[in-house]
């Protein structure tokens, strides 16, 4: 399951939101798949359209936790 954590920020008088954090947690991983999952979190975002969509704007962060 994945959760996601919202940053925001004030500009002007405006709440804009600047930064996402996505942790994955419940997941079976074993020891020694751990570096390869971490891996392919690096660059999931590059085929996810939201992530794209969003590229530049906000900076998404994804981590197992």
């Amino acid at each position: 399951m994945g959760h996601a954590r919202g940053e925001v920020e004030l500009e002007g008088k405006v709440l804009v939101v600047k930064r996402i954090k996505v942790t994955y947690t419940g997941l079976s991983i074993a020891a020694e798949d751990a570096e390869k999952v971490q891996r392919v979190l690096a660059f999931h975002a590059d085929g996810c359209p939201v992530a794209r969509s969003l590229r530049g704007a906000i900076d998404i962060t994804t981590q197992l936790g």
